[in-house]
């Protein structure tokens, strides 16, 4: 999986030369939208993902036509950032808030648990973790949400009886009383639990072990994955996950995504294979006591000569039985990953219709660009997907797969192919020497192995989709996903030949072992000289898919690079970006680029409503509910940045609201007053 180490890579080399041309233009007229829910009804936000990991809701107060007068209703600062300068990596706030009863729970990147009044922003409490700074430092420190918990037998008046879930960088599992931030101490330990006291392989690796995706809930279970630094370790730990009784924190169930796999014998020494892990978000369906599993590469992530085959279970969507932990399906997406091409972003689970009827569907976009869509009782593609032929290996001790499954419909959201030819360049010389590099490369398209001389891997390491996620909306069928463009390289280099460090001090790739592995790897950007992308622009994008026919109903530029450069850049060149949207009233909201601006376009046609500056970037997906006594609908997101990315840092969560009926009357008053 790459969760920080693909960004920190690929934000060092960026843009250094840039000029400015035009904008956006003007909105289209105003349509009417209206919300499913009565006026004043109280919408809560009851999972970091929304529910079905859909990030969508009900409500229509904002809509295309009143989108232009949100406002900053309140803004809170949880004093927790880290700019990854001394003996630190740094910190990335990618949070996404929820909010039940009233209260907004967001986790911290250093493990804090934050408490804030939904309607004012006032802080409840906080939780601390004590993360080990120490420990914290092997890897992007982040937290990705919290989960939360009704206990239906207890009163509510009870400690305890709505829950918050929370797994800290660490790889520890707290459960707090929702009201008061304190543990619940019927809970495993004391209120928490030690997520890496049973895996297998995790002895002198328990630094790369990590906890970043908030928990899952499915009935009375809380069901957690894990996150595994990349490339360290052909052993890594086990990609075990575990469903634990919410109440006590006993162990119910666990699942190795690797049992069947034996490992190589190498000399008189057995290497097993490990990782295979759920880093992104998993989704539960608890109406059929499903818990959706999204699995990334079994490790080493670029080289496979210890784990022959298919790797069953790898690089696919796993739907387990929420109570039991029993496999009920499972498909596929990439076969014997070389790539890094996690499942990176929480499956979506959707209505679609086909011959007139409603179809229980799962929506599972991928670093690669495409989108599979799965019946989510049965796993079959509701969309022909295809097994083409890809290049093989060329690299001694490799057997890579000889074909990979491409969805037929939607077609793929990103570039397939990149080559000499492709090359771009703010210059003459910027582009000849693009070229020069690519004619050194091997660049066959996608899936291109890895090679002794460099493979283009195009889509890159951060995709295609990202962690983010994607957003449904039910009343149109349309998936809004955003994506990044900017190809990489790697190179897998002999051990013999690698020498003593495997530290680049220039930051503009990463160096790898792999042990025992015969060869490092070695994974940088694909730039010019003057640190641009070789490919054109646009270089993140955000399109909507239309998933009752798979067509692409519209596409636009995402995101801008004015916070990390000397210039305004070309609004059409795009950013690469990591967060995801949100949509809501038909308006799609969503910042991830790298510079510090929230954005709002319309559902329908793509035209860009509305944009605010924030006060740090926001590499977080944004939420929304309806406060109870205000009555008014907020719009919240974390707006933190990324130390990885070099994008503006912060520890902000900022909410929006169109102005309440008061406000307006005073407003014109103001403007009087000298």
């Amino acid at each position: 999986m790459t969760e920080r180490r693909g960004g920190q890579i690929f934000a060092c080399a960026l843009f250094v030369c840039v000029a400015w041309v035009g904008s956006f233009s003007a909105p289209p007229p105003a349509r009417a939208w209206s919300s499913t829910l009565p006026d004043g009804a109280v919408a809560d936000w009851p999972t970091a993902d929304g529910v079905g990991a859909t990030h969508a809701s009900p409500l229509g107060d904002i809509t295309p036509a009143r989108v232009s007068g949100l406002e900053i209703a309140w803004t809170y600062q949880t004093g927790d950032v880290d700019d990854g300068h001394g003996d630190t990596a740094g910190s990335a706030f990618e949070a996404t808030p929820v909010m039940v009863d009233g209260i907004l729970f967001v986790s911290s990147p250093f493990s804090r648990v934050h408490a804030i009044d939904a309607e004012t922003g006032t802080r409840l409490w906080v939780f601390d973790a004590h993360l080990d700074r120490d420990n914290a430092r092997q890897g992007m420190t982040t937290s990705r949400g919290v989960s939360s918990w009704l206990d239906r037998r207890q009163p509510p008046s009870e400690p305890c009886s709505r829950r918050i879930f929370f797994a800290a960088f660490d790889a520890r599992l707290f459960a707090l009383d929702a009201r008061t931030g304190l543990r619940c101490m019927d809970f495993g330990a004391a209120g928490e639990i030690d997520l890496g006291g049973d895996v297998a392989h995790i002895e002198s690796k328990r630094h790369i072990y990590k906890q970043t995706a908030p928990p899952t809930v499915v009935g009375d279970v809380v069901v957690v994955g894990s996150s595994i630094f990349d490339s360290q370790f052909a052993n890594s730990p086990s990609g075990l996950l575990r469903g634990v009784d919410a109440r006590t924190g006993k162990l119910l169930w666990k699942w190795e995504p690797l049992s069947t796999l034996p490992g190589e014998k190498i000399g008189e020494a057995i290497v097993a294979t490990g990782a295979a892990n759920a880093w992104a978000t998993l989704v539960a369906d608890e109406a059929r006591d499903l818990v959706f599993v999204p699995t990334g590469s079994a490790s080493p992530d670029h080289w496979g000569g210890f784990r022959p085959g298919n790797n069953l279970y790898a690089n696919s969507i796993v739907a387990l039985r929420g109570s039991t932990g029993e496999k009920v399906w499972h498909f596929q997406v990439v076969h014997h990953d070389l790539w890094d091409y996690d499942l990176p972003t929480p499956p979506a689970l959707i209505t679609v219709t086909r011959n007139g009827v409603a179809v229980p569907a799962v929506a599972q976009a991928t670093k690669t660009g495409h989108i599979f869509v799965l019946h989510r009782e049965t796993g079959e593609p509701l969309f022909p997907v295809v097994e083409r032929a890809v290049p093989a290996s060329d690299v001694p001790g490799e057997t890579a797969s000889p074909t990979q499954p491409f969805p037929v419909l939607p077609r793929s959201l990103s570039p397939q192919s990149f080559g000499p030819l492709d090359a771009w360049g703010l210059t003459p010389f910027d582009r000849a020497a693009c070229r020069s590099k690519l004619l050194g490369l091997r660049s066959e398209g996608v899936y291109t192995p890895p090679s002794l001389r460099g493979s283009v891997v195009i889509p890159g390491f951060l995709g295609g989709m990202e962690w983010g996620g994607v957003a449904f909306d039910a009343s149109s069928g349309l998936l809004l996903t955003n994506t990044n463009n900017v190809p990489m390289v790697t190179t897998l280099i002999p051990v013999a030949d690698a020498g003593a460090s495997v530290v680049d001090p220039n930051a503009k790739m990463s160096l790898a072992r792999q042990a025992p592995a015969p060869y490092v790897v070695k994974r940088e950007p694909l730039v010019s000289p003057l640190g641009v992308p070789c490919i054109a622009p646009p270089w993140g994008m955000l399109h909507a898919v239309d998933l009752q026919t798979g067509a692409v109903r519209w596409e636009t530029p995402l995101g801008g690079l004015r916070d990390i450069t000397w210039f305004p850049t070309p609004k059409f060149w795009g950013s690469p970006n990591l967060g995801g949207p949100l949509v809501t009233g038909g308006v799609v909201f969503i910042a991830a680029a790298l510079d510090s601006r929230f954005r709002a376009f319309d559902l329908t046609t793509g035209q860009l409503l509305w944009e605010r500056d924030l006060p740090a970037s926001a590499q977080a997906t944004p939420m929304t509910y309806r406060v109870r006594h205000g009555g008014r609908q907020l719009v919240v997101i974390a707006a933190g940045g990324h130390a990885g990315l070099g994008s503006t840092l912060g520890d902000y969560v900022v909410a929006f609201a169109l102005p309440t009926v008061a406000a307006r009357a005073v407003r014109p008053a103001l403007r009087r007053l000298p």
